[in-house]
């Protein structure tokens, strides 16, 4: 057998190959290019930059940017010569850049980081670009935004010219105080009012602030810029702005400035939209200001396959994909209270398990969407859970439920109500009988009366269908007319001067089963009567209901105590204006024993995580 032969067996009988590769080969090229240009060995290339030389390697410029890749590959002339001069760039500029080619390290600062950036773009490093945007979006402050913006519009860098103007919005008090602000140009004014993100400030004072950038500089700049005041206005929010606002805004414009066109605009534009209300108010009276915020609809703890969750997932009014939003910042817990006030969530009290014991707990936490950040409040002054929570007025009332106390008397007939201005309890007249597990649901009318309405719950294993209302102004309790069927676990959603009581449940009179409540039943507060509205498709144990824009959700629970083949993530909404029930696509994960909450969340937060099945 010859050689050849033995080596042509060898190759047949190989089954398996090895690739290597050498992790620090990168390494060991970059310090080899850098060798040769430290030791001005092989180079083709001279660059001549503001009158100044710079040698290099066309291959390795070639190879790192689209520019030089094209002068020196492509029948150019600059292909043929040894030496080309760069105009467009700065000496200043270019030196960094081209360390970065040679070693991948850039060292930006605020004094050379537009002439690395102008160079950047004109060579076409999209790395270095890249780098120079993160770097001016991680630099903005009150002082340069007009400036960072001034590079984000010239360099056409969308996301800086996002993140800065995303800058100026959340702080549109300070920054509309600032020098700064008078350097916008108008398109720059039209375009920070147009970019719909969250702001810190009322619609009213934004108004303020923008007719100041056209009145408080010199006659003639403000004649310039009085020219644009018709569509800068167009971006104002008028349906936000309240009547007495205007009034005292335009006051001061007339009498300071004698600006009668202006004047006349901003009332004509104020009763245009004024027409065309927004909903906004009717679900939050308290927001701030709607800019850079959506309605959601929030999920709040709960049990799933894997028990109890702290975890709080929430949707968009106009769409239906849930994504996480945060988790409440304690051990797992449930049957606590949940309110909005000034667009924060609370969470006060509830139970959790320890050492196969409930421990009911008074302490409380408030989650605020526009920062992202949890809050302690001042603890209760009962420990409590499954008891309601509910805003009347400016205070959170916290009425009955179980406490530690249950041996004692009227243990969970007490009530008191927090005032988040001074973050203080203090008790009020407790409850006419003892109550758990029921509903409330506030109520205010056109003479400034407020009432917090209290139906059904627990007393002594008695499921109640007893309703009574509490008068803030008097602090005392009064009766009504009683449910057309006891409730316990439910819920109450005030709309209007009418109540609407969905969910919960009954006990057979002979069996002492539960038995769901298959209505929803409204309660006319004019007229002191009841009436039943629907019947629920799907009637469910522990769901969480809400009301949002004229609509009622169901979503998640379960059918009965016996099977957990339940629908616990299904979602039916019915239409309160239409009488109509429709199926929704599911919540993504099998949910009970939750809270749902409305609350306005940036629109502009993309780091929240969608959920999927």
């Amino acid at each position: 057998m010859t050689k050849s032969d033995n080596l042509n067996r060898d190759k047949s009988t190989c089954s398996t190959s090895c690739v290597y590769e050498h992790a620090s080969h990168q390494t060991t090229l970059l310090t080899g290019l850098q060798s040769l240009r430290e030791n001005e060995l092989l180079y083709d290339i001279t660059l001549v930059v503001d009158g100044q030389r710079f040698k290099a390697h066309k291959v390795v410029l070639a190879a790192c940017s689209d520019y030089f890749r094209a002068m020196f590959t492509k029948p150019m002339l600059e292909s043929r010569q040894n030496e080309v001069t760069l105009n467009g760039v700065t000496s200043k500029g270019f030196k960094i850049v081209l360390e970065y080619i040679y070693t991948a390290r850039l060292v930006l600062d605020q004094a050379n980081v537009q002439d690395v950036l102008s160079t950047a773009t004109h060579i076409q490093i999209q790395s270095v670009v890249y780098a120079c945007s993160s770097y001016l979006q991680s630099q903005v402050d009150i002082e340069n935004c007009v400036d960072v913006a001034n590079i984000a519009e010239s360099y056409d860098l969308s996301l800086l010219k996002n993140r800065v103007y995303m800058f100026m919005s959340g702080h549109f008090v300070e920054f509309s105080s600032s020098h700064e602000f008078y350097r916008l140009s108008p398109q720059q004014l039209k375009t920070l009012l147009a970019c719909d993100y969250p702001v810190n400030c009322s619609e009213g004072d934004i108004l303020r602030f923008v007719l100041n950038w056209f009145l408080h500089v010199d006659k003639s700049e403000k004649e310039l810029r009085l020219q644009h005041y018709p569509k800068i206005l167009e971006e104002i929010h008028f349906t936000e702005i309240s009547g007495t606002q205007i009034n005292n805004i335009i006051d001061k414009i007339h009498r300071s400035c004698g600006e009668y066109y202006l004047y006349k605009t901003i009332i004509t534009t104020w009763h245009a939209q004024s027409l065309k209300k927004l909903d906004i108010y009717n679900s939050n009276n308290h927001l701030l200001n709607s800019r850079g915020m959506e309605l959601a609809l929030l999920k709040i703890g709960g049990f799933g396959i894997s028990g109890m969750t702290n975890e709080i997932t929430y949707c968009l009014a106009n769409e239906r994909k849930w994504r996480h939003l945060t988790s409440i910042p304690h051990v797992e817990q449930c049957n606590f209270g949940t309110a909005v006030y000034n667009n924060e969530l609370y969470l006060v009290g509830g139970c959790f398990n320890q050492s196969l014991q409930e421990i009911i707990h008074p302490f409380g936490f408030k989650y605020n969407p526009w920062f992202n950040k949890w809050s302690t409040i001042a603890p209760m002054n009962t420990e409590r859970c499954r008891f309601s929570l509910n805003l009347v007025g400016n205070y959170l009332y916290a009425i009955g439920g179980s406490t530690e106390m249950e041996n004692h008397e009227d243990g969970s007939c007490t009530c008191e109500r927090y005032d988040p201005t001074t973050d203080t309890w203090e008790n009020i007249a407790p409850l006419p009988e003892y109550r758990t597990q029921h509903a409330g649901a506030a109520y205010e009318n056109k003479d400034n009366n407020k009432w917090l309405f209290i139906s059904g719950g627990i007393d002594k294993d008695i499921v109640l269908p007893s309703v009574c209302y509490y008068d803030t102004m008097f602090d005392t309790w009064w009766s009504c007319q009683p449910m057309l069927t006891p409730r316990a676990d439910h819920v109450m959603i005030p709309i209007g001067h009418k109540i609407y009581v969905c969910g919960g449940w009954n006990e057979d009179p002979e069996t002492r089963t539960r038995v769901l409540v298959n209505t929803i039943d409204v309660y006319d507060v004019l007229h002191n009567v009841w009436d039943v509205v629907t019947r629920v498709p799907t009637p469910r144990h522990h769901a969480g209901i809400i009301g949002i824009n004229e609509k009622i959700y169901f979503i998640g629970g379960f059918h009965n105590d016996a099977s957990f083949d339940r629908d616990t993530a299904a979602i039916e909404c019915y239409d309160i204006a239409t009488n109509t029930w429709t199926t929704e696509d599911k919540y993504p994960q099998v949910i009970w024993e939750h809270s749902c909450a409305t609350l306005y969340v940036p629109k502009c937060r993309d780091d929240m995580e969608v959920l999927h099945l």
